[in-house]
């Protein structure tokens, strides 16, 4: 047993003399990946981060970046390599292409972008002359990846009509055909309305009636602010609530009229992640990110988390550094991403949205995992959900 335990330390100091060595020989190349944020966001004003509305964020995506970097040491060991975020944040659109311009003169090509929508068309836009990616973490507008698409945008969030489009299935197979749809009347509540509408549509729902809700607790106002007189006078199904804030949905569920199921923006929500979610290695990446953030990990946050292994699996696979075969790499169907959601996953050529399973889900509980069986697509039943090729409106 002692000449044992002898022989295992010799070992022991050998392997770690042979690595010593080997990195002396094989320095360590840091690959610097850029992190750019809104400083004026409104979706993480305090309030908002401590209500914790449903499909909005629960904190800053930076999180899940620093966790991807920490997954990315022991993979990127056998290239030699280490990932390495640089983040800066901004009040412009102005000083965030300042910041792209200065990183991308350093040899930064990989930007993680958390805008709202309106900021990320402007700086896509901006940068396309430049030989660089933008990975979208957490904006989920429909145009940006149809006419206002770049070849140099990724999206790593999925977009609104992917997860409307997750939810109509779920219904389907429910049989909650008939829908009554409480909307908003800002901008943001009407374009998901209208995103709905078509989900509902192509998956053969019967949207029984539209109705505007105002977040209001004026009197005057009681036939649009009170869930009870809001949902009367119908027969549905199920309730849609369509409410990108997300304020006003949190009070829906119990308080219609008819004892129905309440949907969308609150009660049962599609998401692309889920903390609770406890298949295909995910329990492991939620406890990790809550050790490190110490909050619970949202769909915000896995895309920042993936984003950094797209870059990793580039790395990897392509057994190159060059900006360009990394790139092309990116692009490829070559690229096979696990992101434990137990299928593998890769961008759709035609738009550059990341393909990838989505989630219903409930206060603490994934209630399915889409797509669902029997939802069939020619070539990728991933392309079930958001925009397939027929109906491609990007032009790169």
């Amino acid at each position: 047993m002692k000449n044992h335990l002898i022989l295992l330390l010799f070992s022991g100091l050998f392997l770690a003399f042979f690595a010593a060595s080997s990195a002396a020989d094989n320095p360590v190349q840091t690959i610097v990946v850029g992190y750019l944020e809104y400083a004026k966001d409104e979706r993480y004003t305090s309030r908002r981060l401590e209500a914790r509305y449903r499909l909005q964020p629960w904190g800053r995506p930076f999180a899940g970046a620093e966790l991807g970097v920490k997954d990315s040491r022991f993979p990127l060991m056998s290239r030699q390599v280490a990932l390495q975020l640089a983040k800066r944040t901004e009040r412009s659109v102005e000083d965030l292409l300042l910041q792209i311009n200065k990183l991308y003169e350093e040899d930064v090509h990989f930007f993680l972008v958390d805008f709202p929508d309106d900021i990320l068309h402007e700086v896509a836009q901006k940068t396309r002359d430049k030989s660089l990616l933008l990975f979208n973490i957490s904006a989920l507008g429909v145009a940006l990846r149809q006419e206002g698409c770049q070849a140099h945008l990724f999206h790593v969030a999925p977009s609104w009509d992917m997860l409307t489009d997750a939810l109509a299935q779920y219904l389907v197979t429910r049989q909650w055909r008939d829908i009554l749809v409480l909307a908003g009347e800002s901008e943001a509540d009407q374009a998901l309305n209208t995103i709905f509408l078509d989900s509902a549509k192509r998956f053969g729902l019967k949207v029984v009636e539209t109705r505007p809700f105002q977040l209001s607790r004026d009197p005057r106002h009681r036939h649009q602010n009170n869930v009870a007189l809001l949902t009367g006078k119908a027969k549905y199904d199920v309730v849609f609530v369509a409410d990108t804030h997300g304020e006003f949905a949190r009070y829906v569920p119990y308080q219609t009229l008819l004892p129905r199921p309440v949907v969308g923006s609150n009660g049962l929500v599609p998401e692309w992640w889920f903390w609770s979610w406890d298949r295909h290695g995910a329990p492991q990446v939620n406890g990790r990110f809550q050790k490190q953030a110490g909050r619970l990990m949202t769909g915000y946050d896995w895309s920042a988390w993936m984003a950094i292994k797209v870059v990793t699996e580039a790395i990897i696979r392509s057994h190159s550094l060059n900006f360009n075969d990394l790139s092309a790499y990116i692009r490829s169907n070559d690229l096979v991403l696990d992101g434990t959601k137990g299928t593998p996953q890769n961008f759709r050529q035609w738009n550059n949205q990341l393909r990838q399973p989505l989630f219903v889900a409930s206060g603490d509980a994934v209630v399915e995992r889409l797509p669902l069986d029997g939802f069939l697509h020619p070539t990728n039943q991933l392309d079930t959900l958001g925009i397939d090729e027929t109906r491609n409106r990007c032009q790169f």
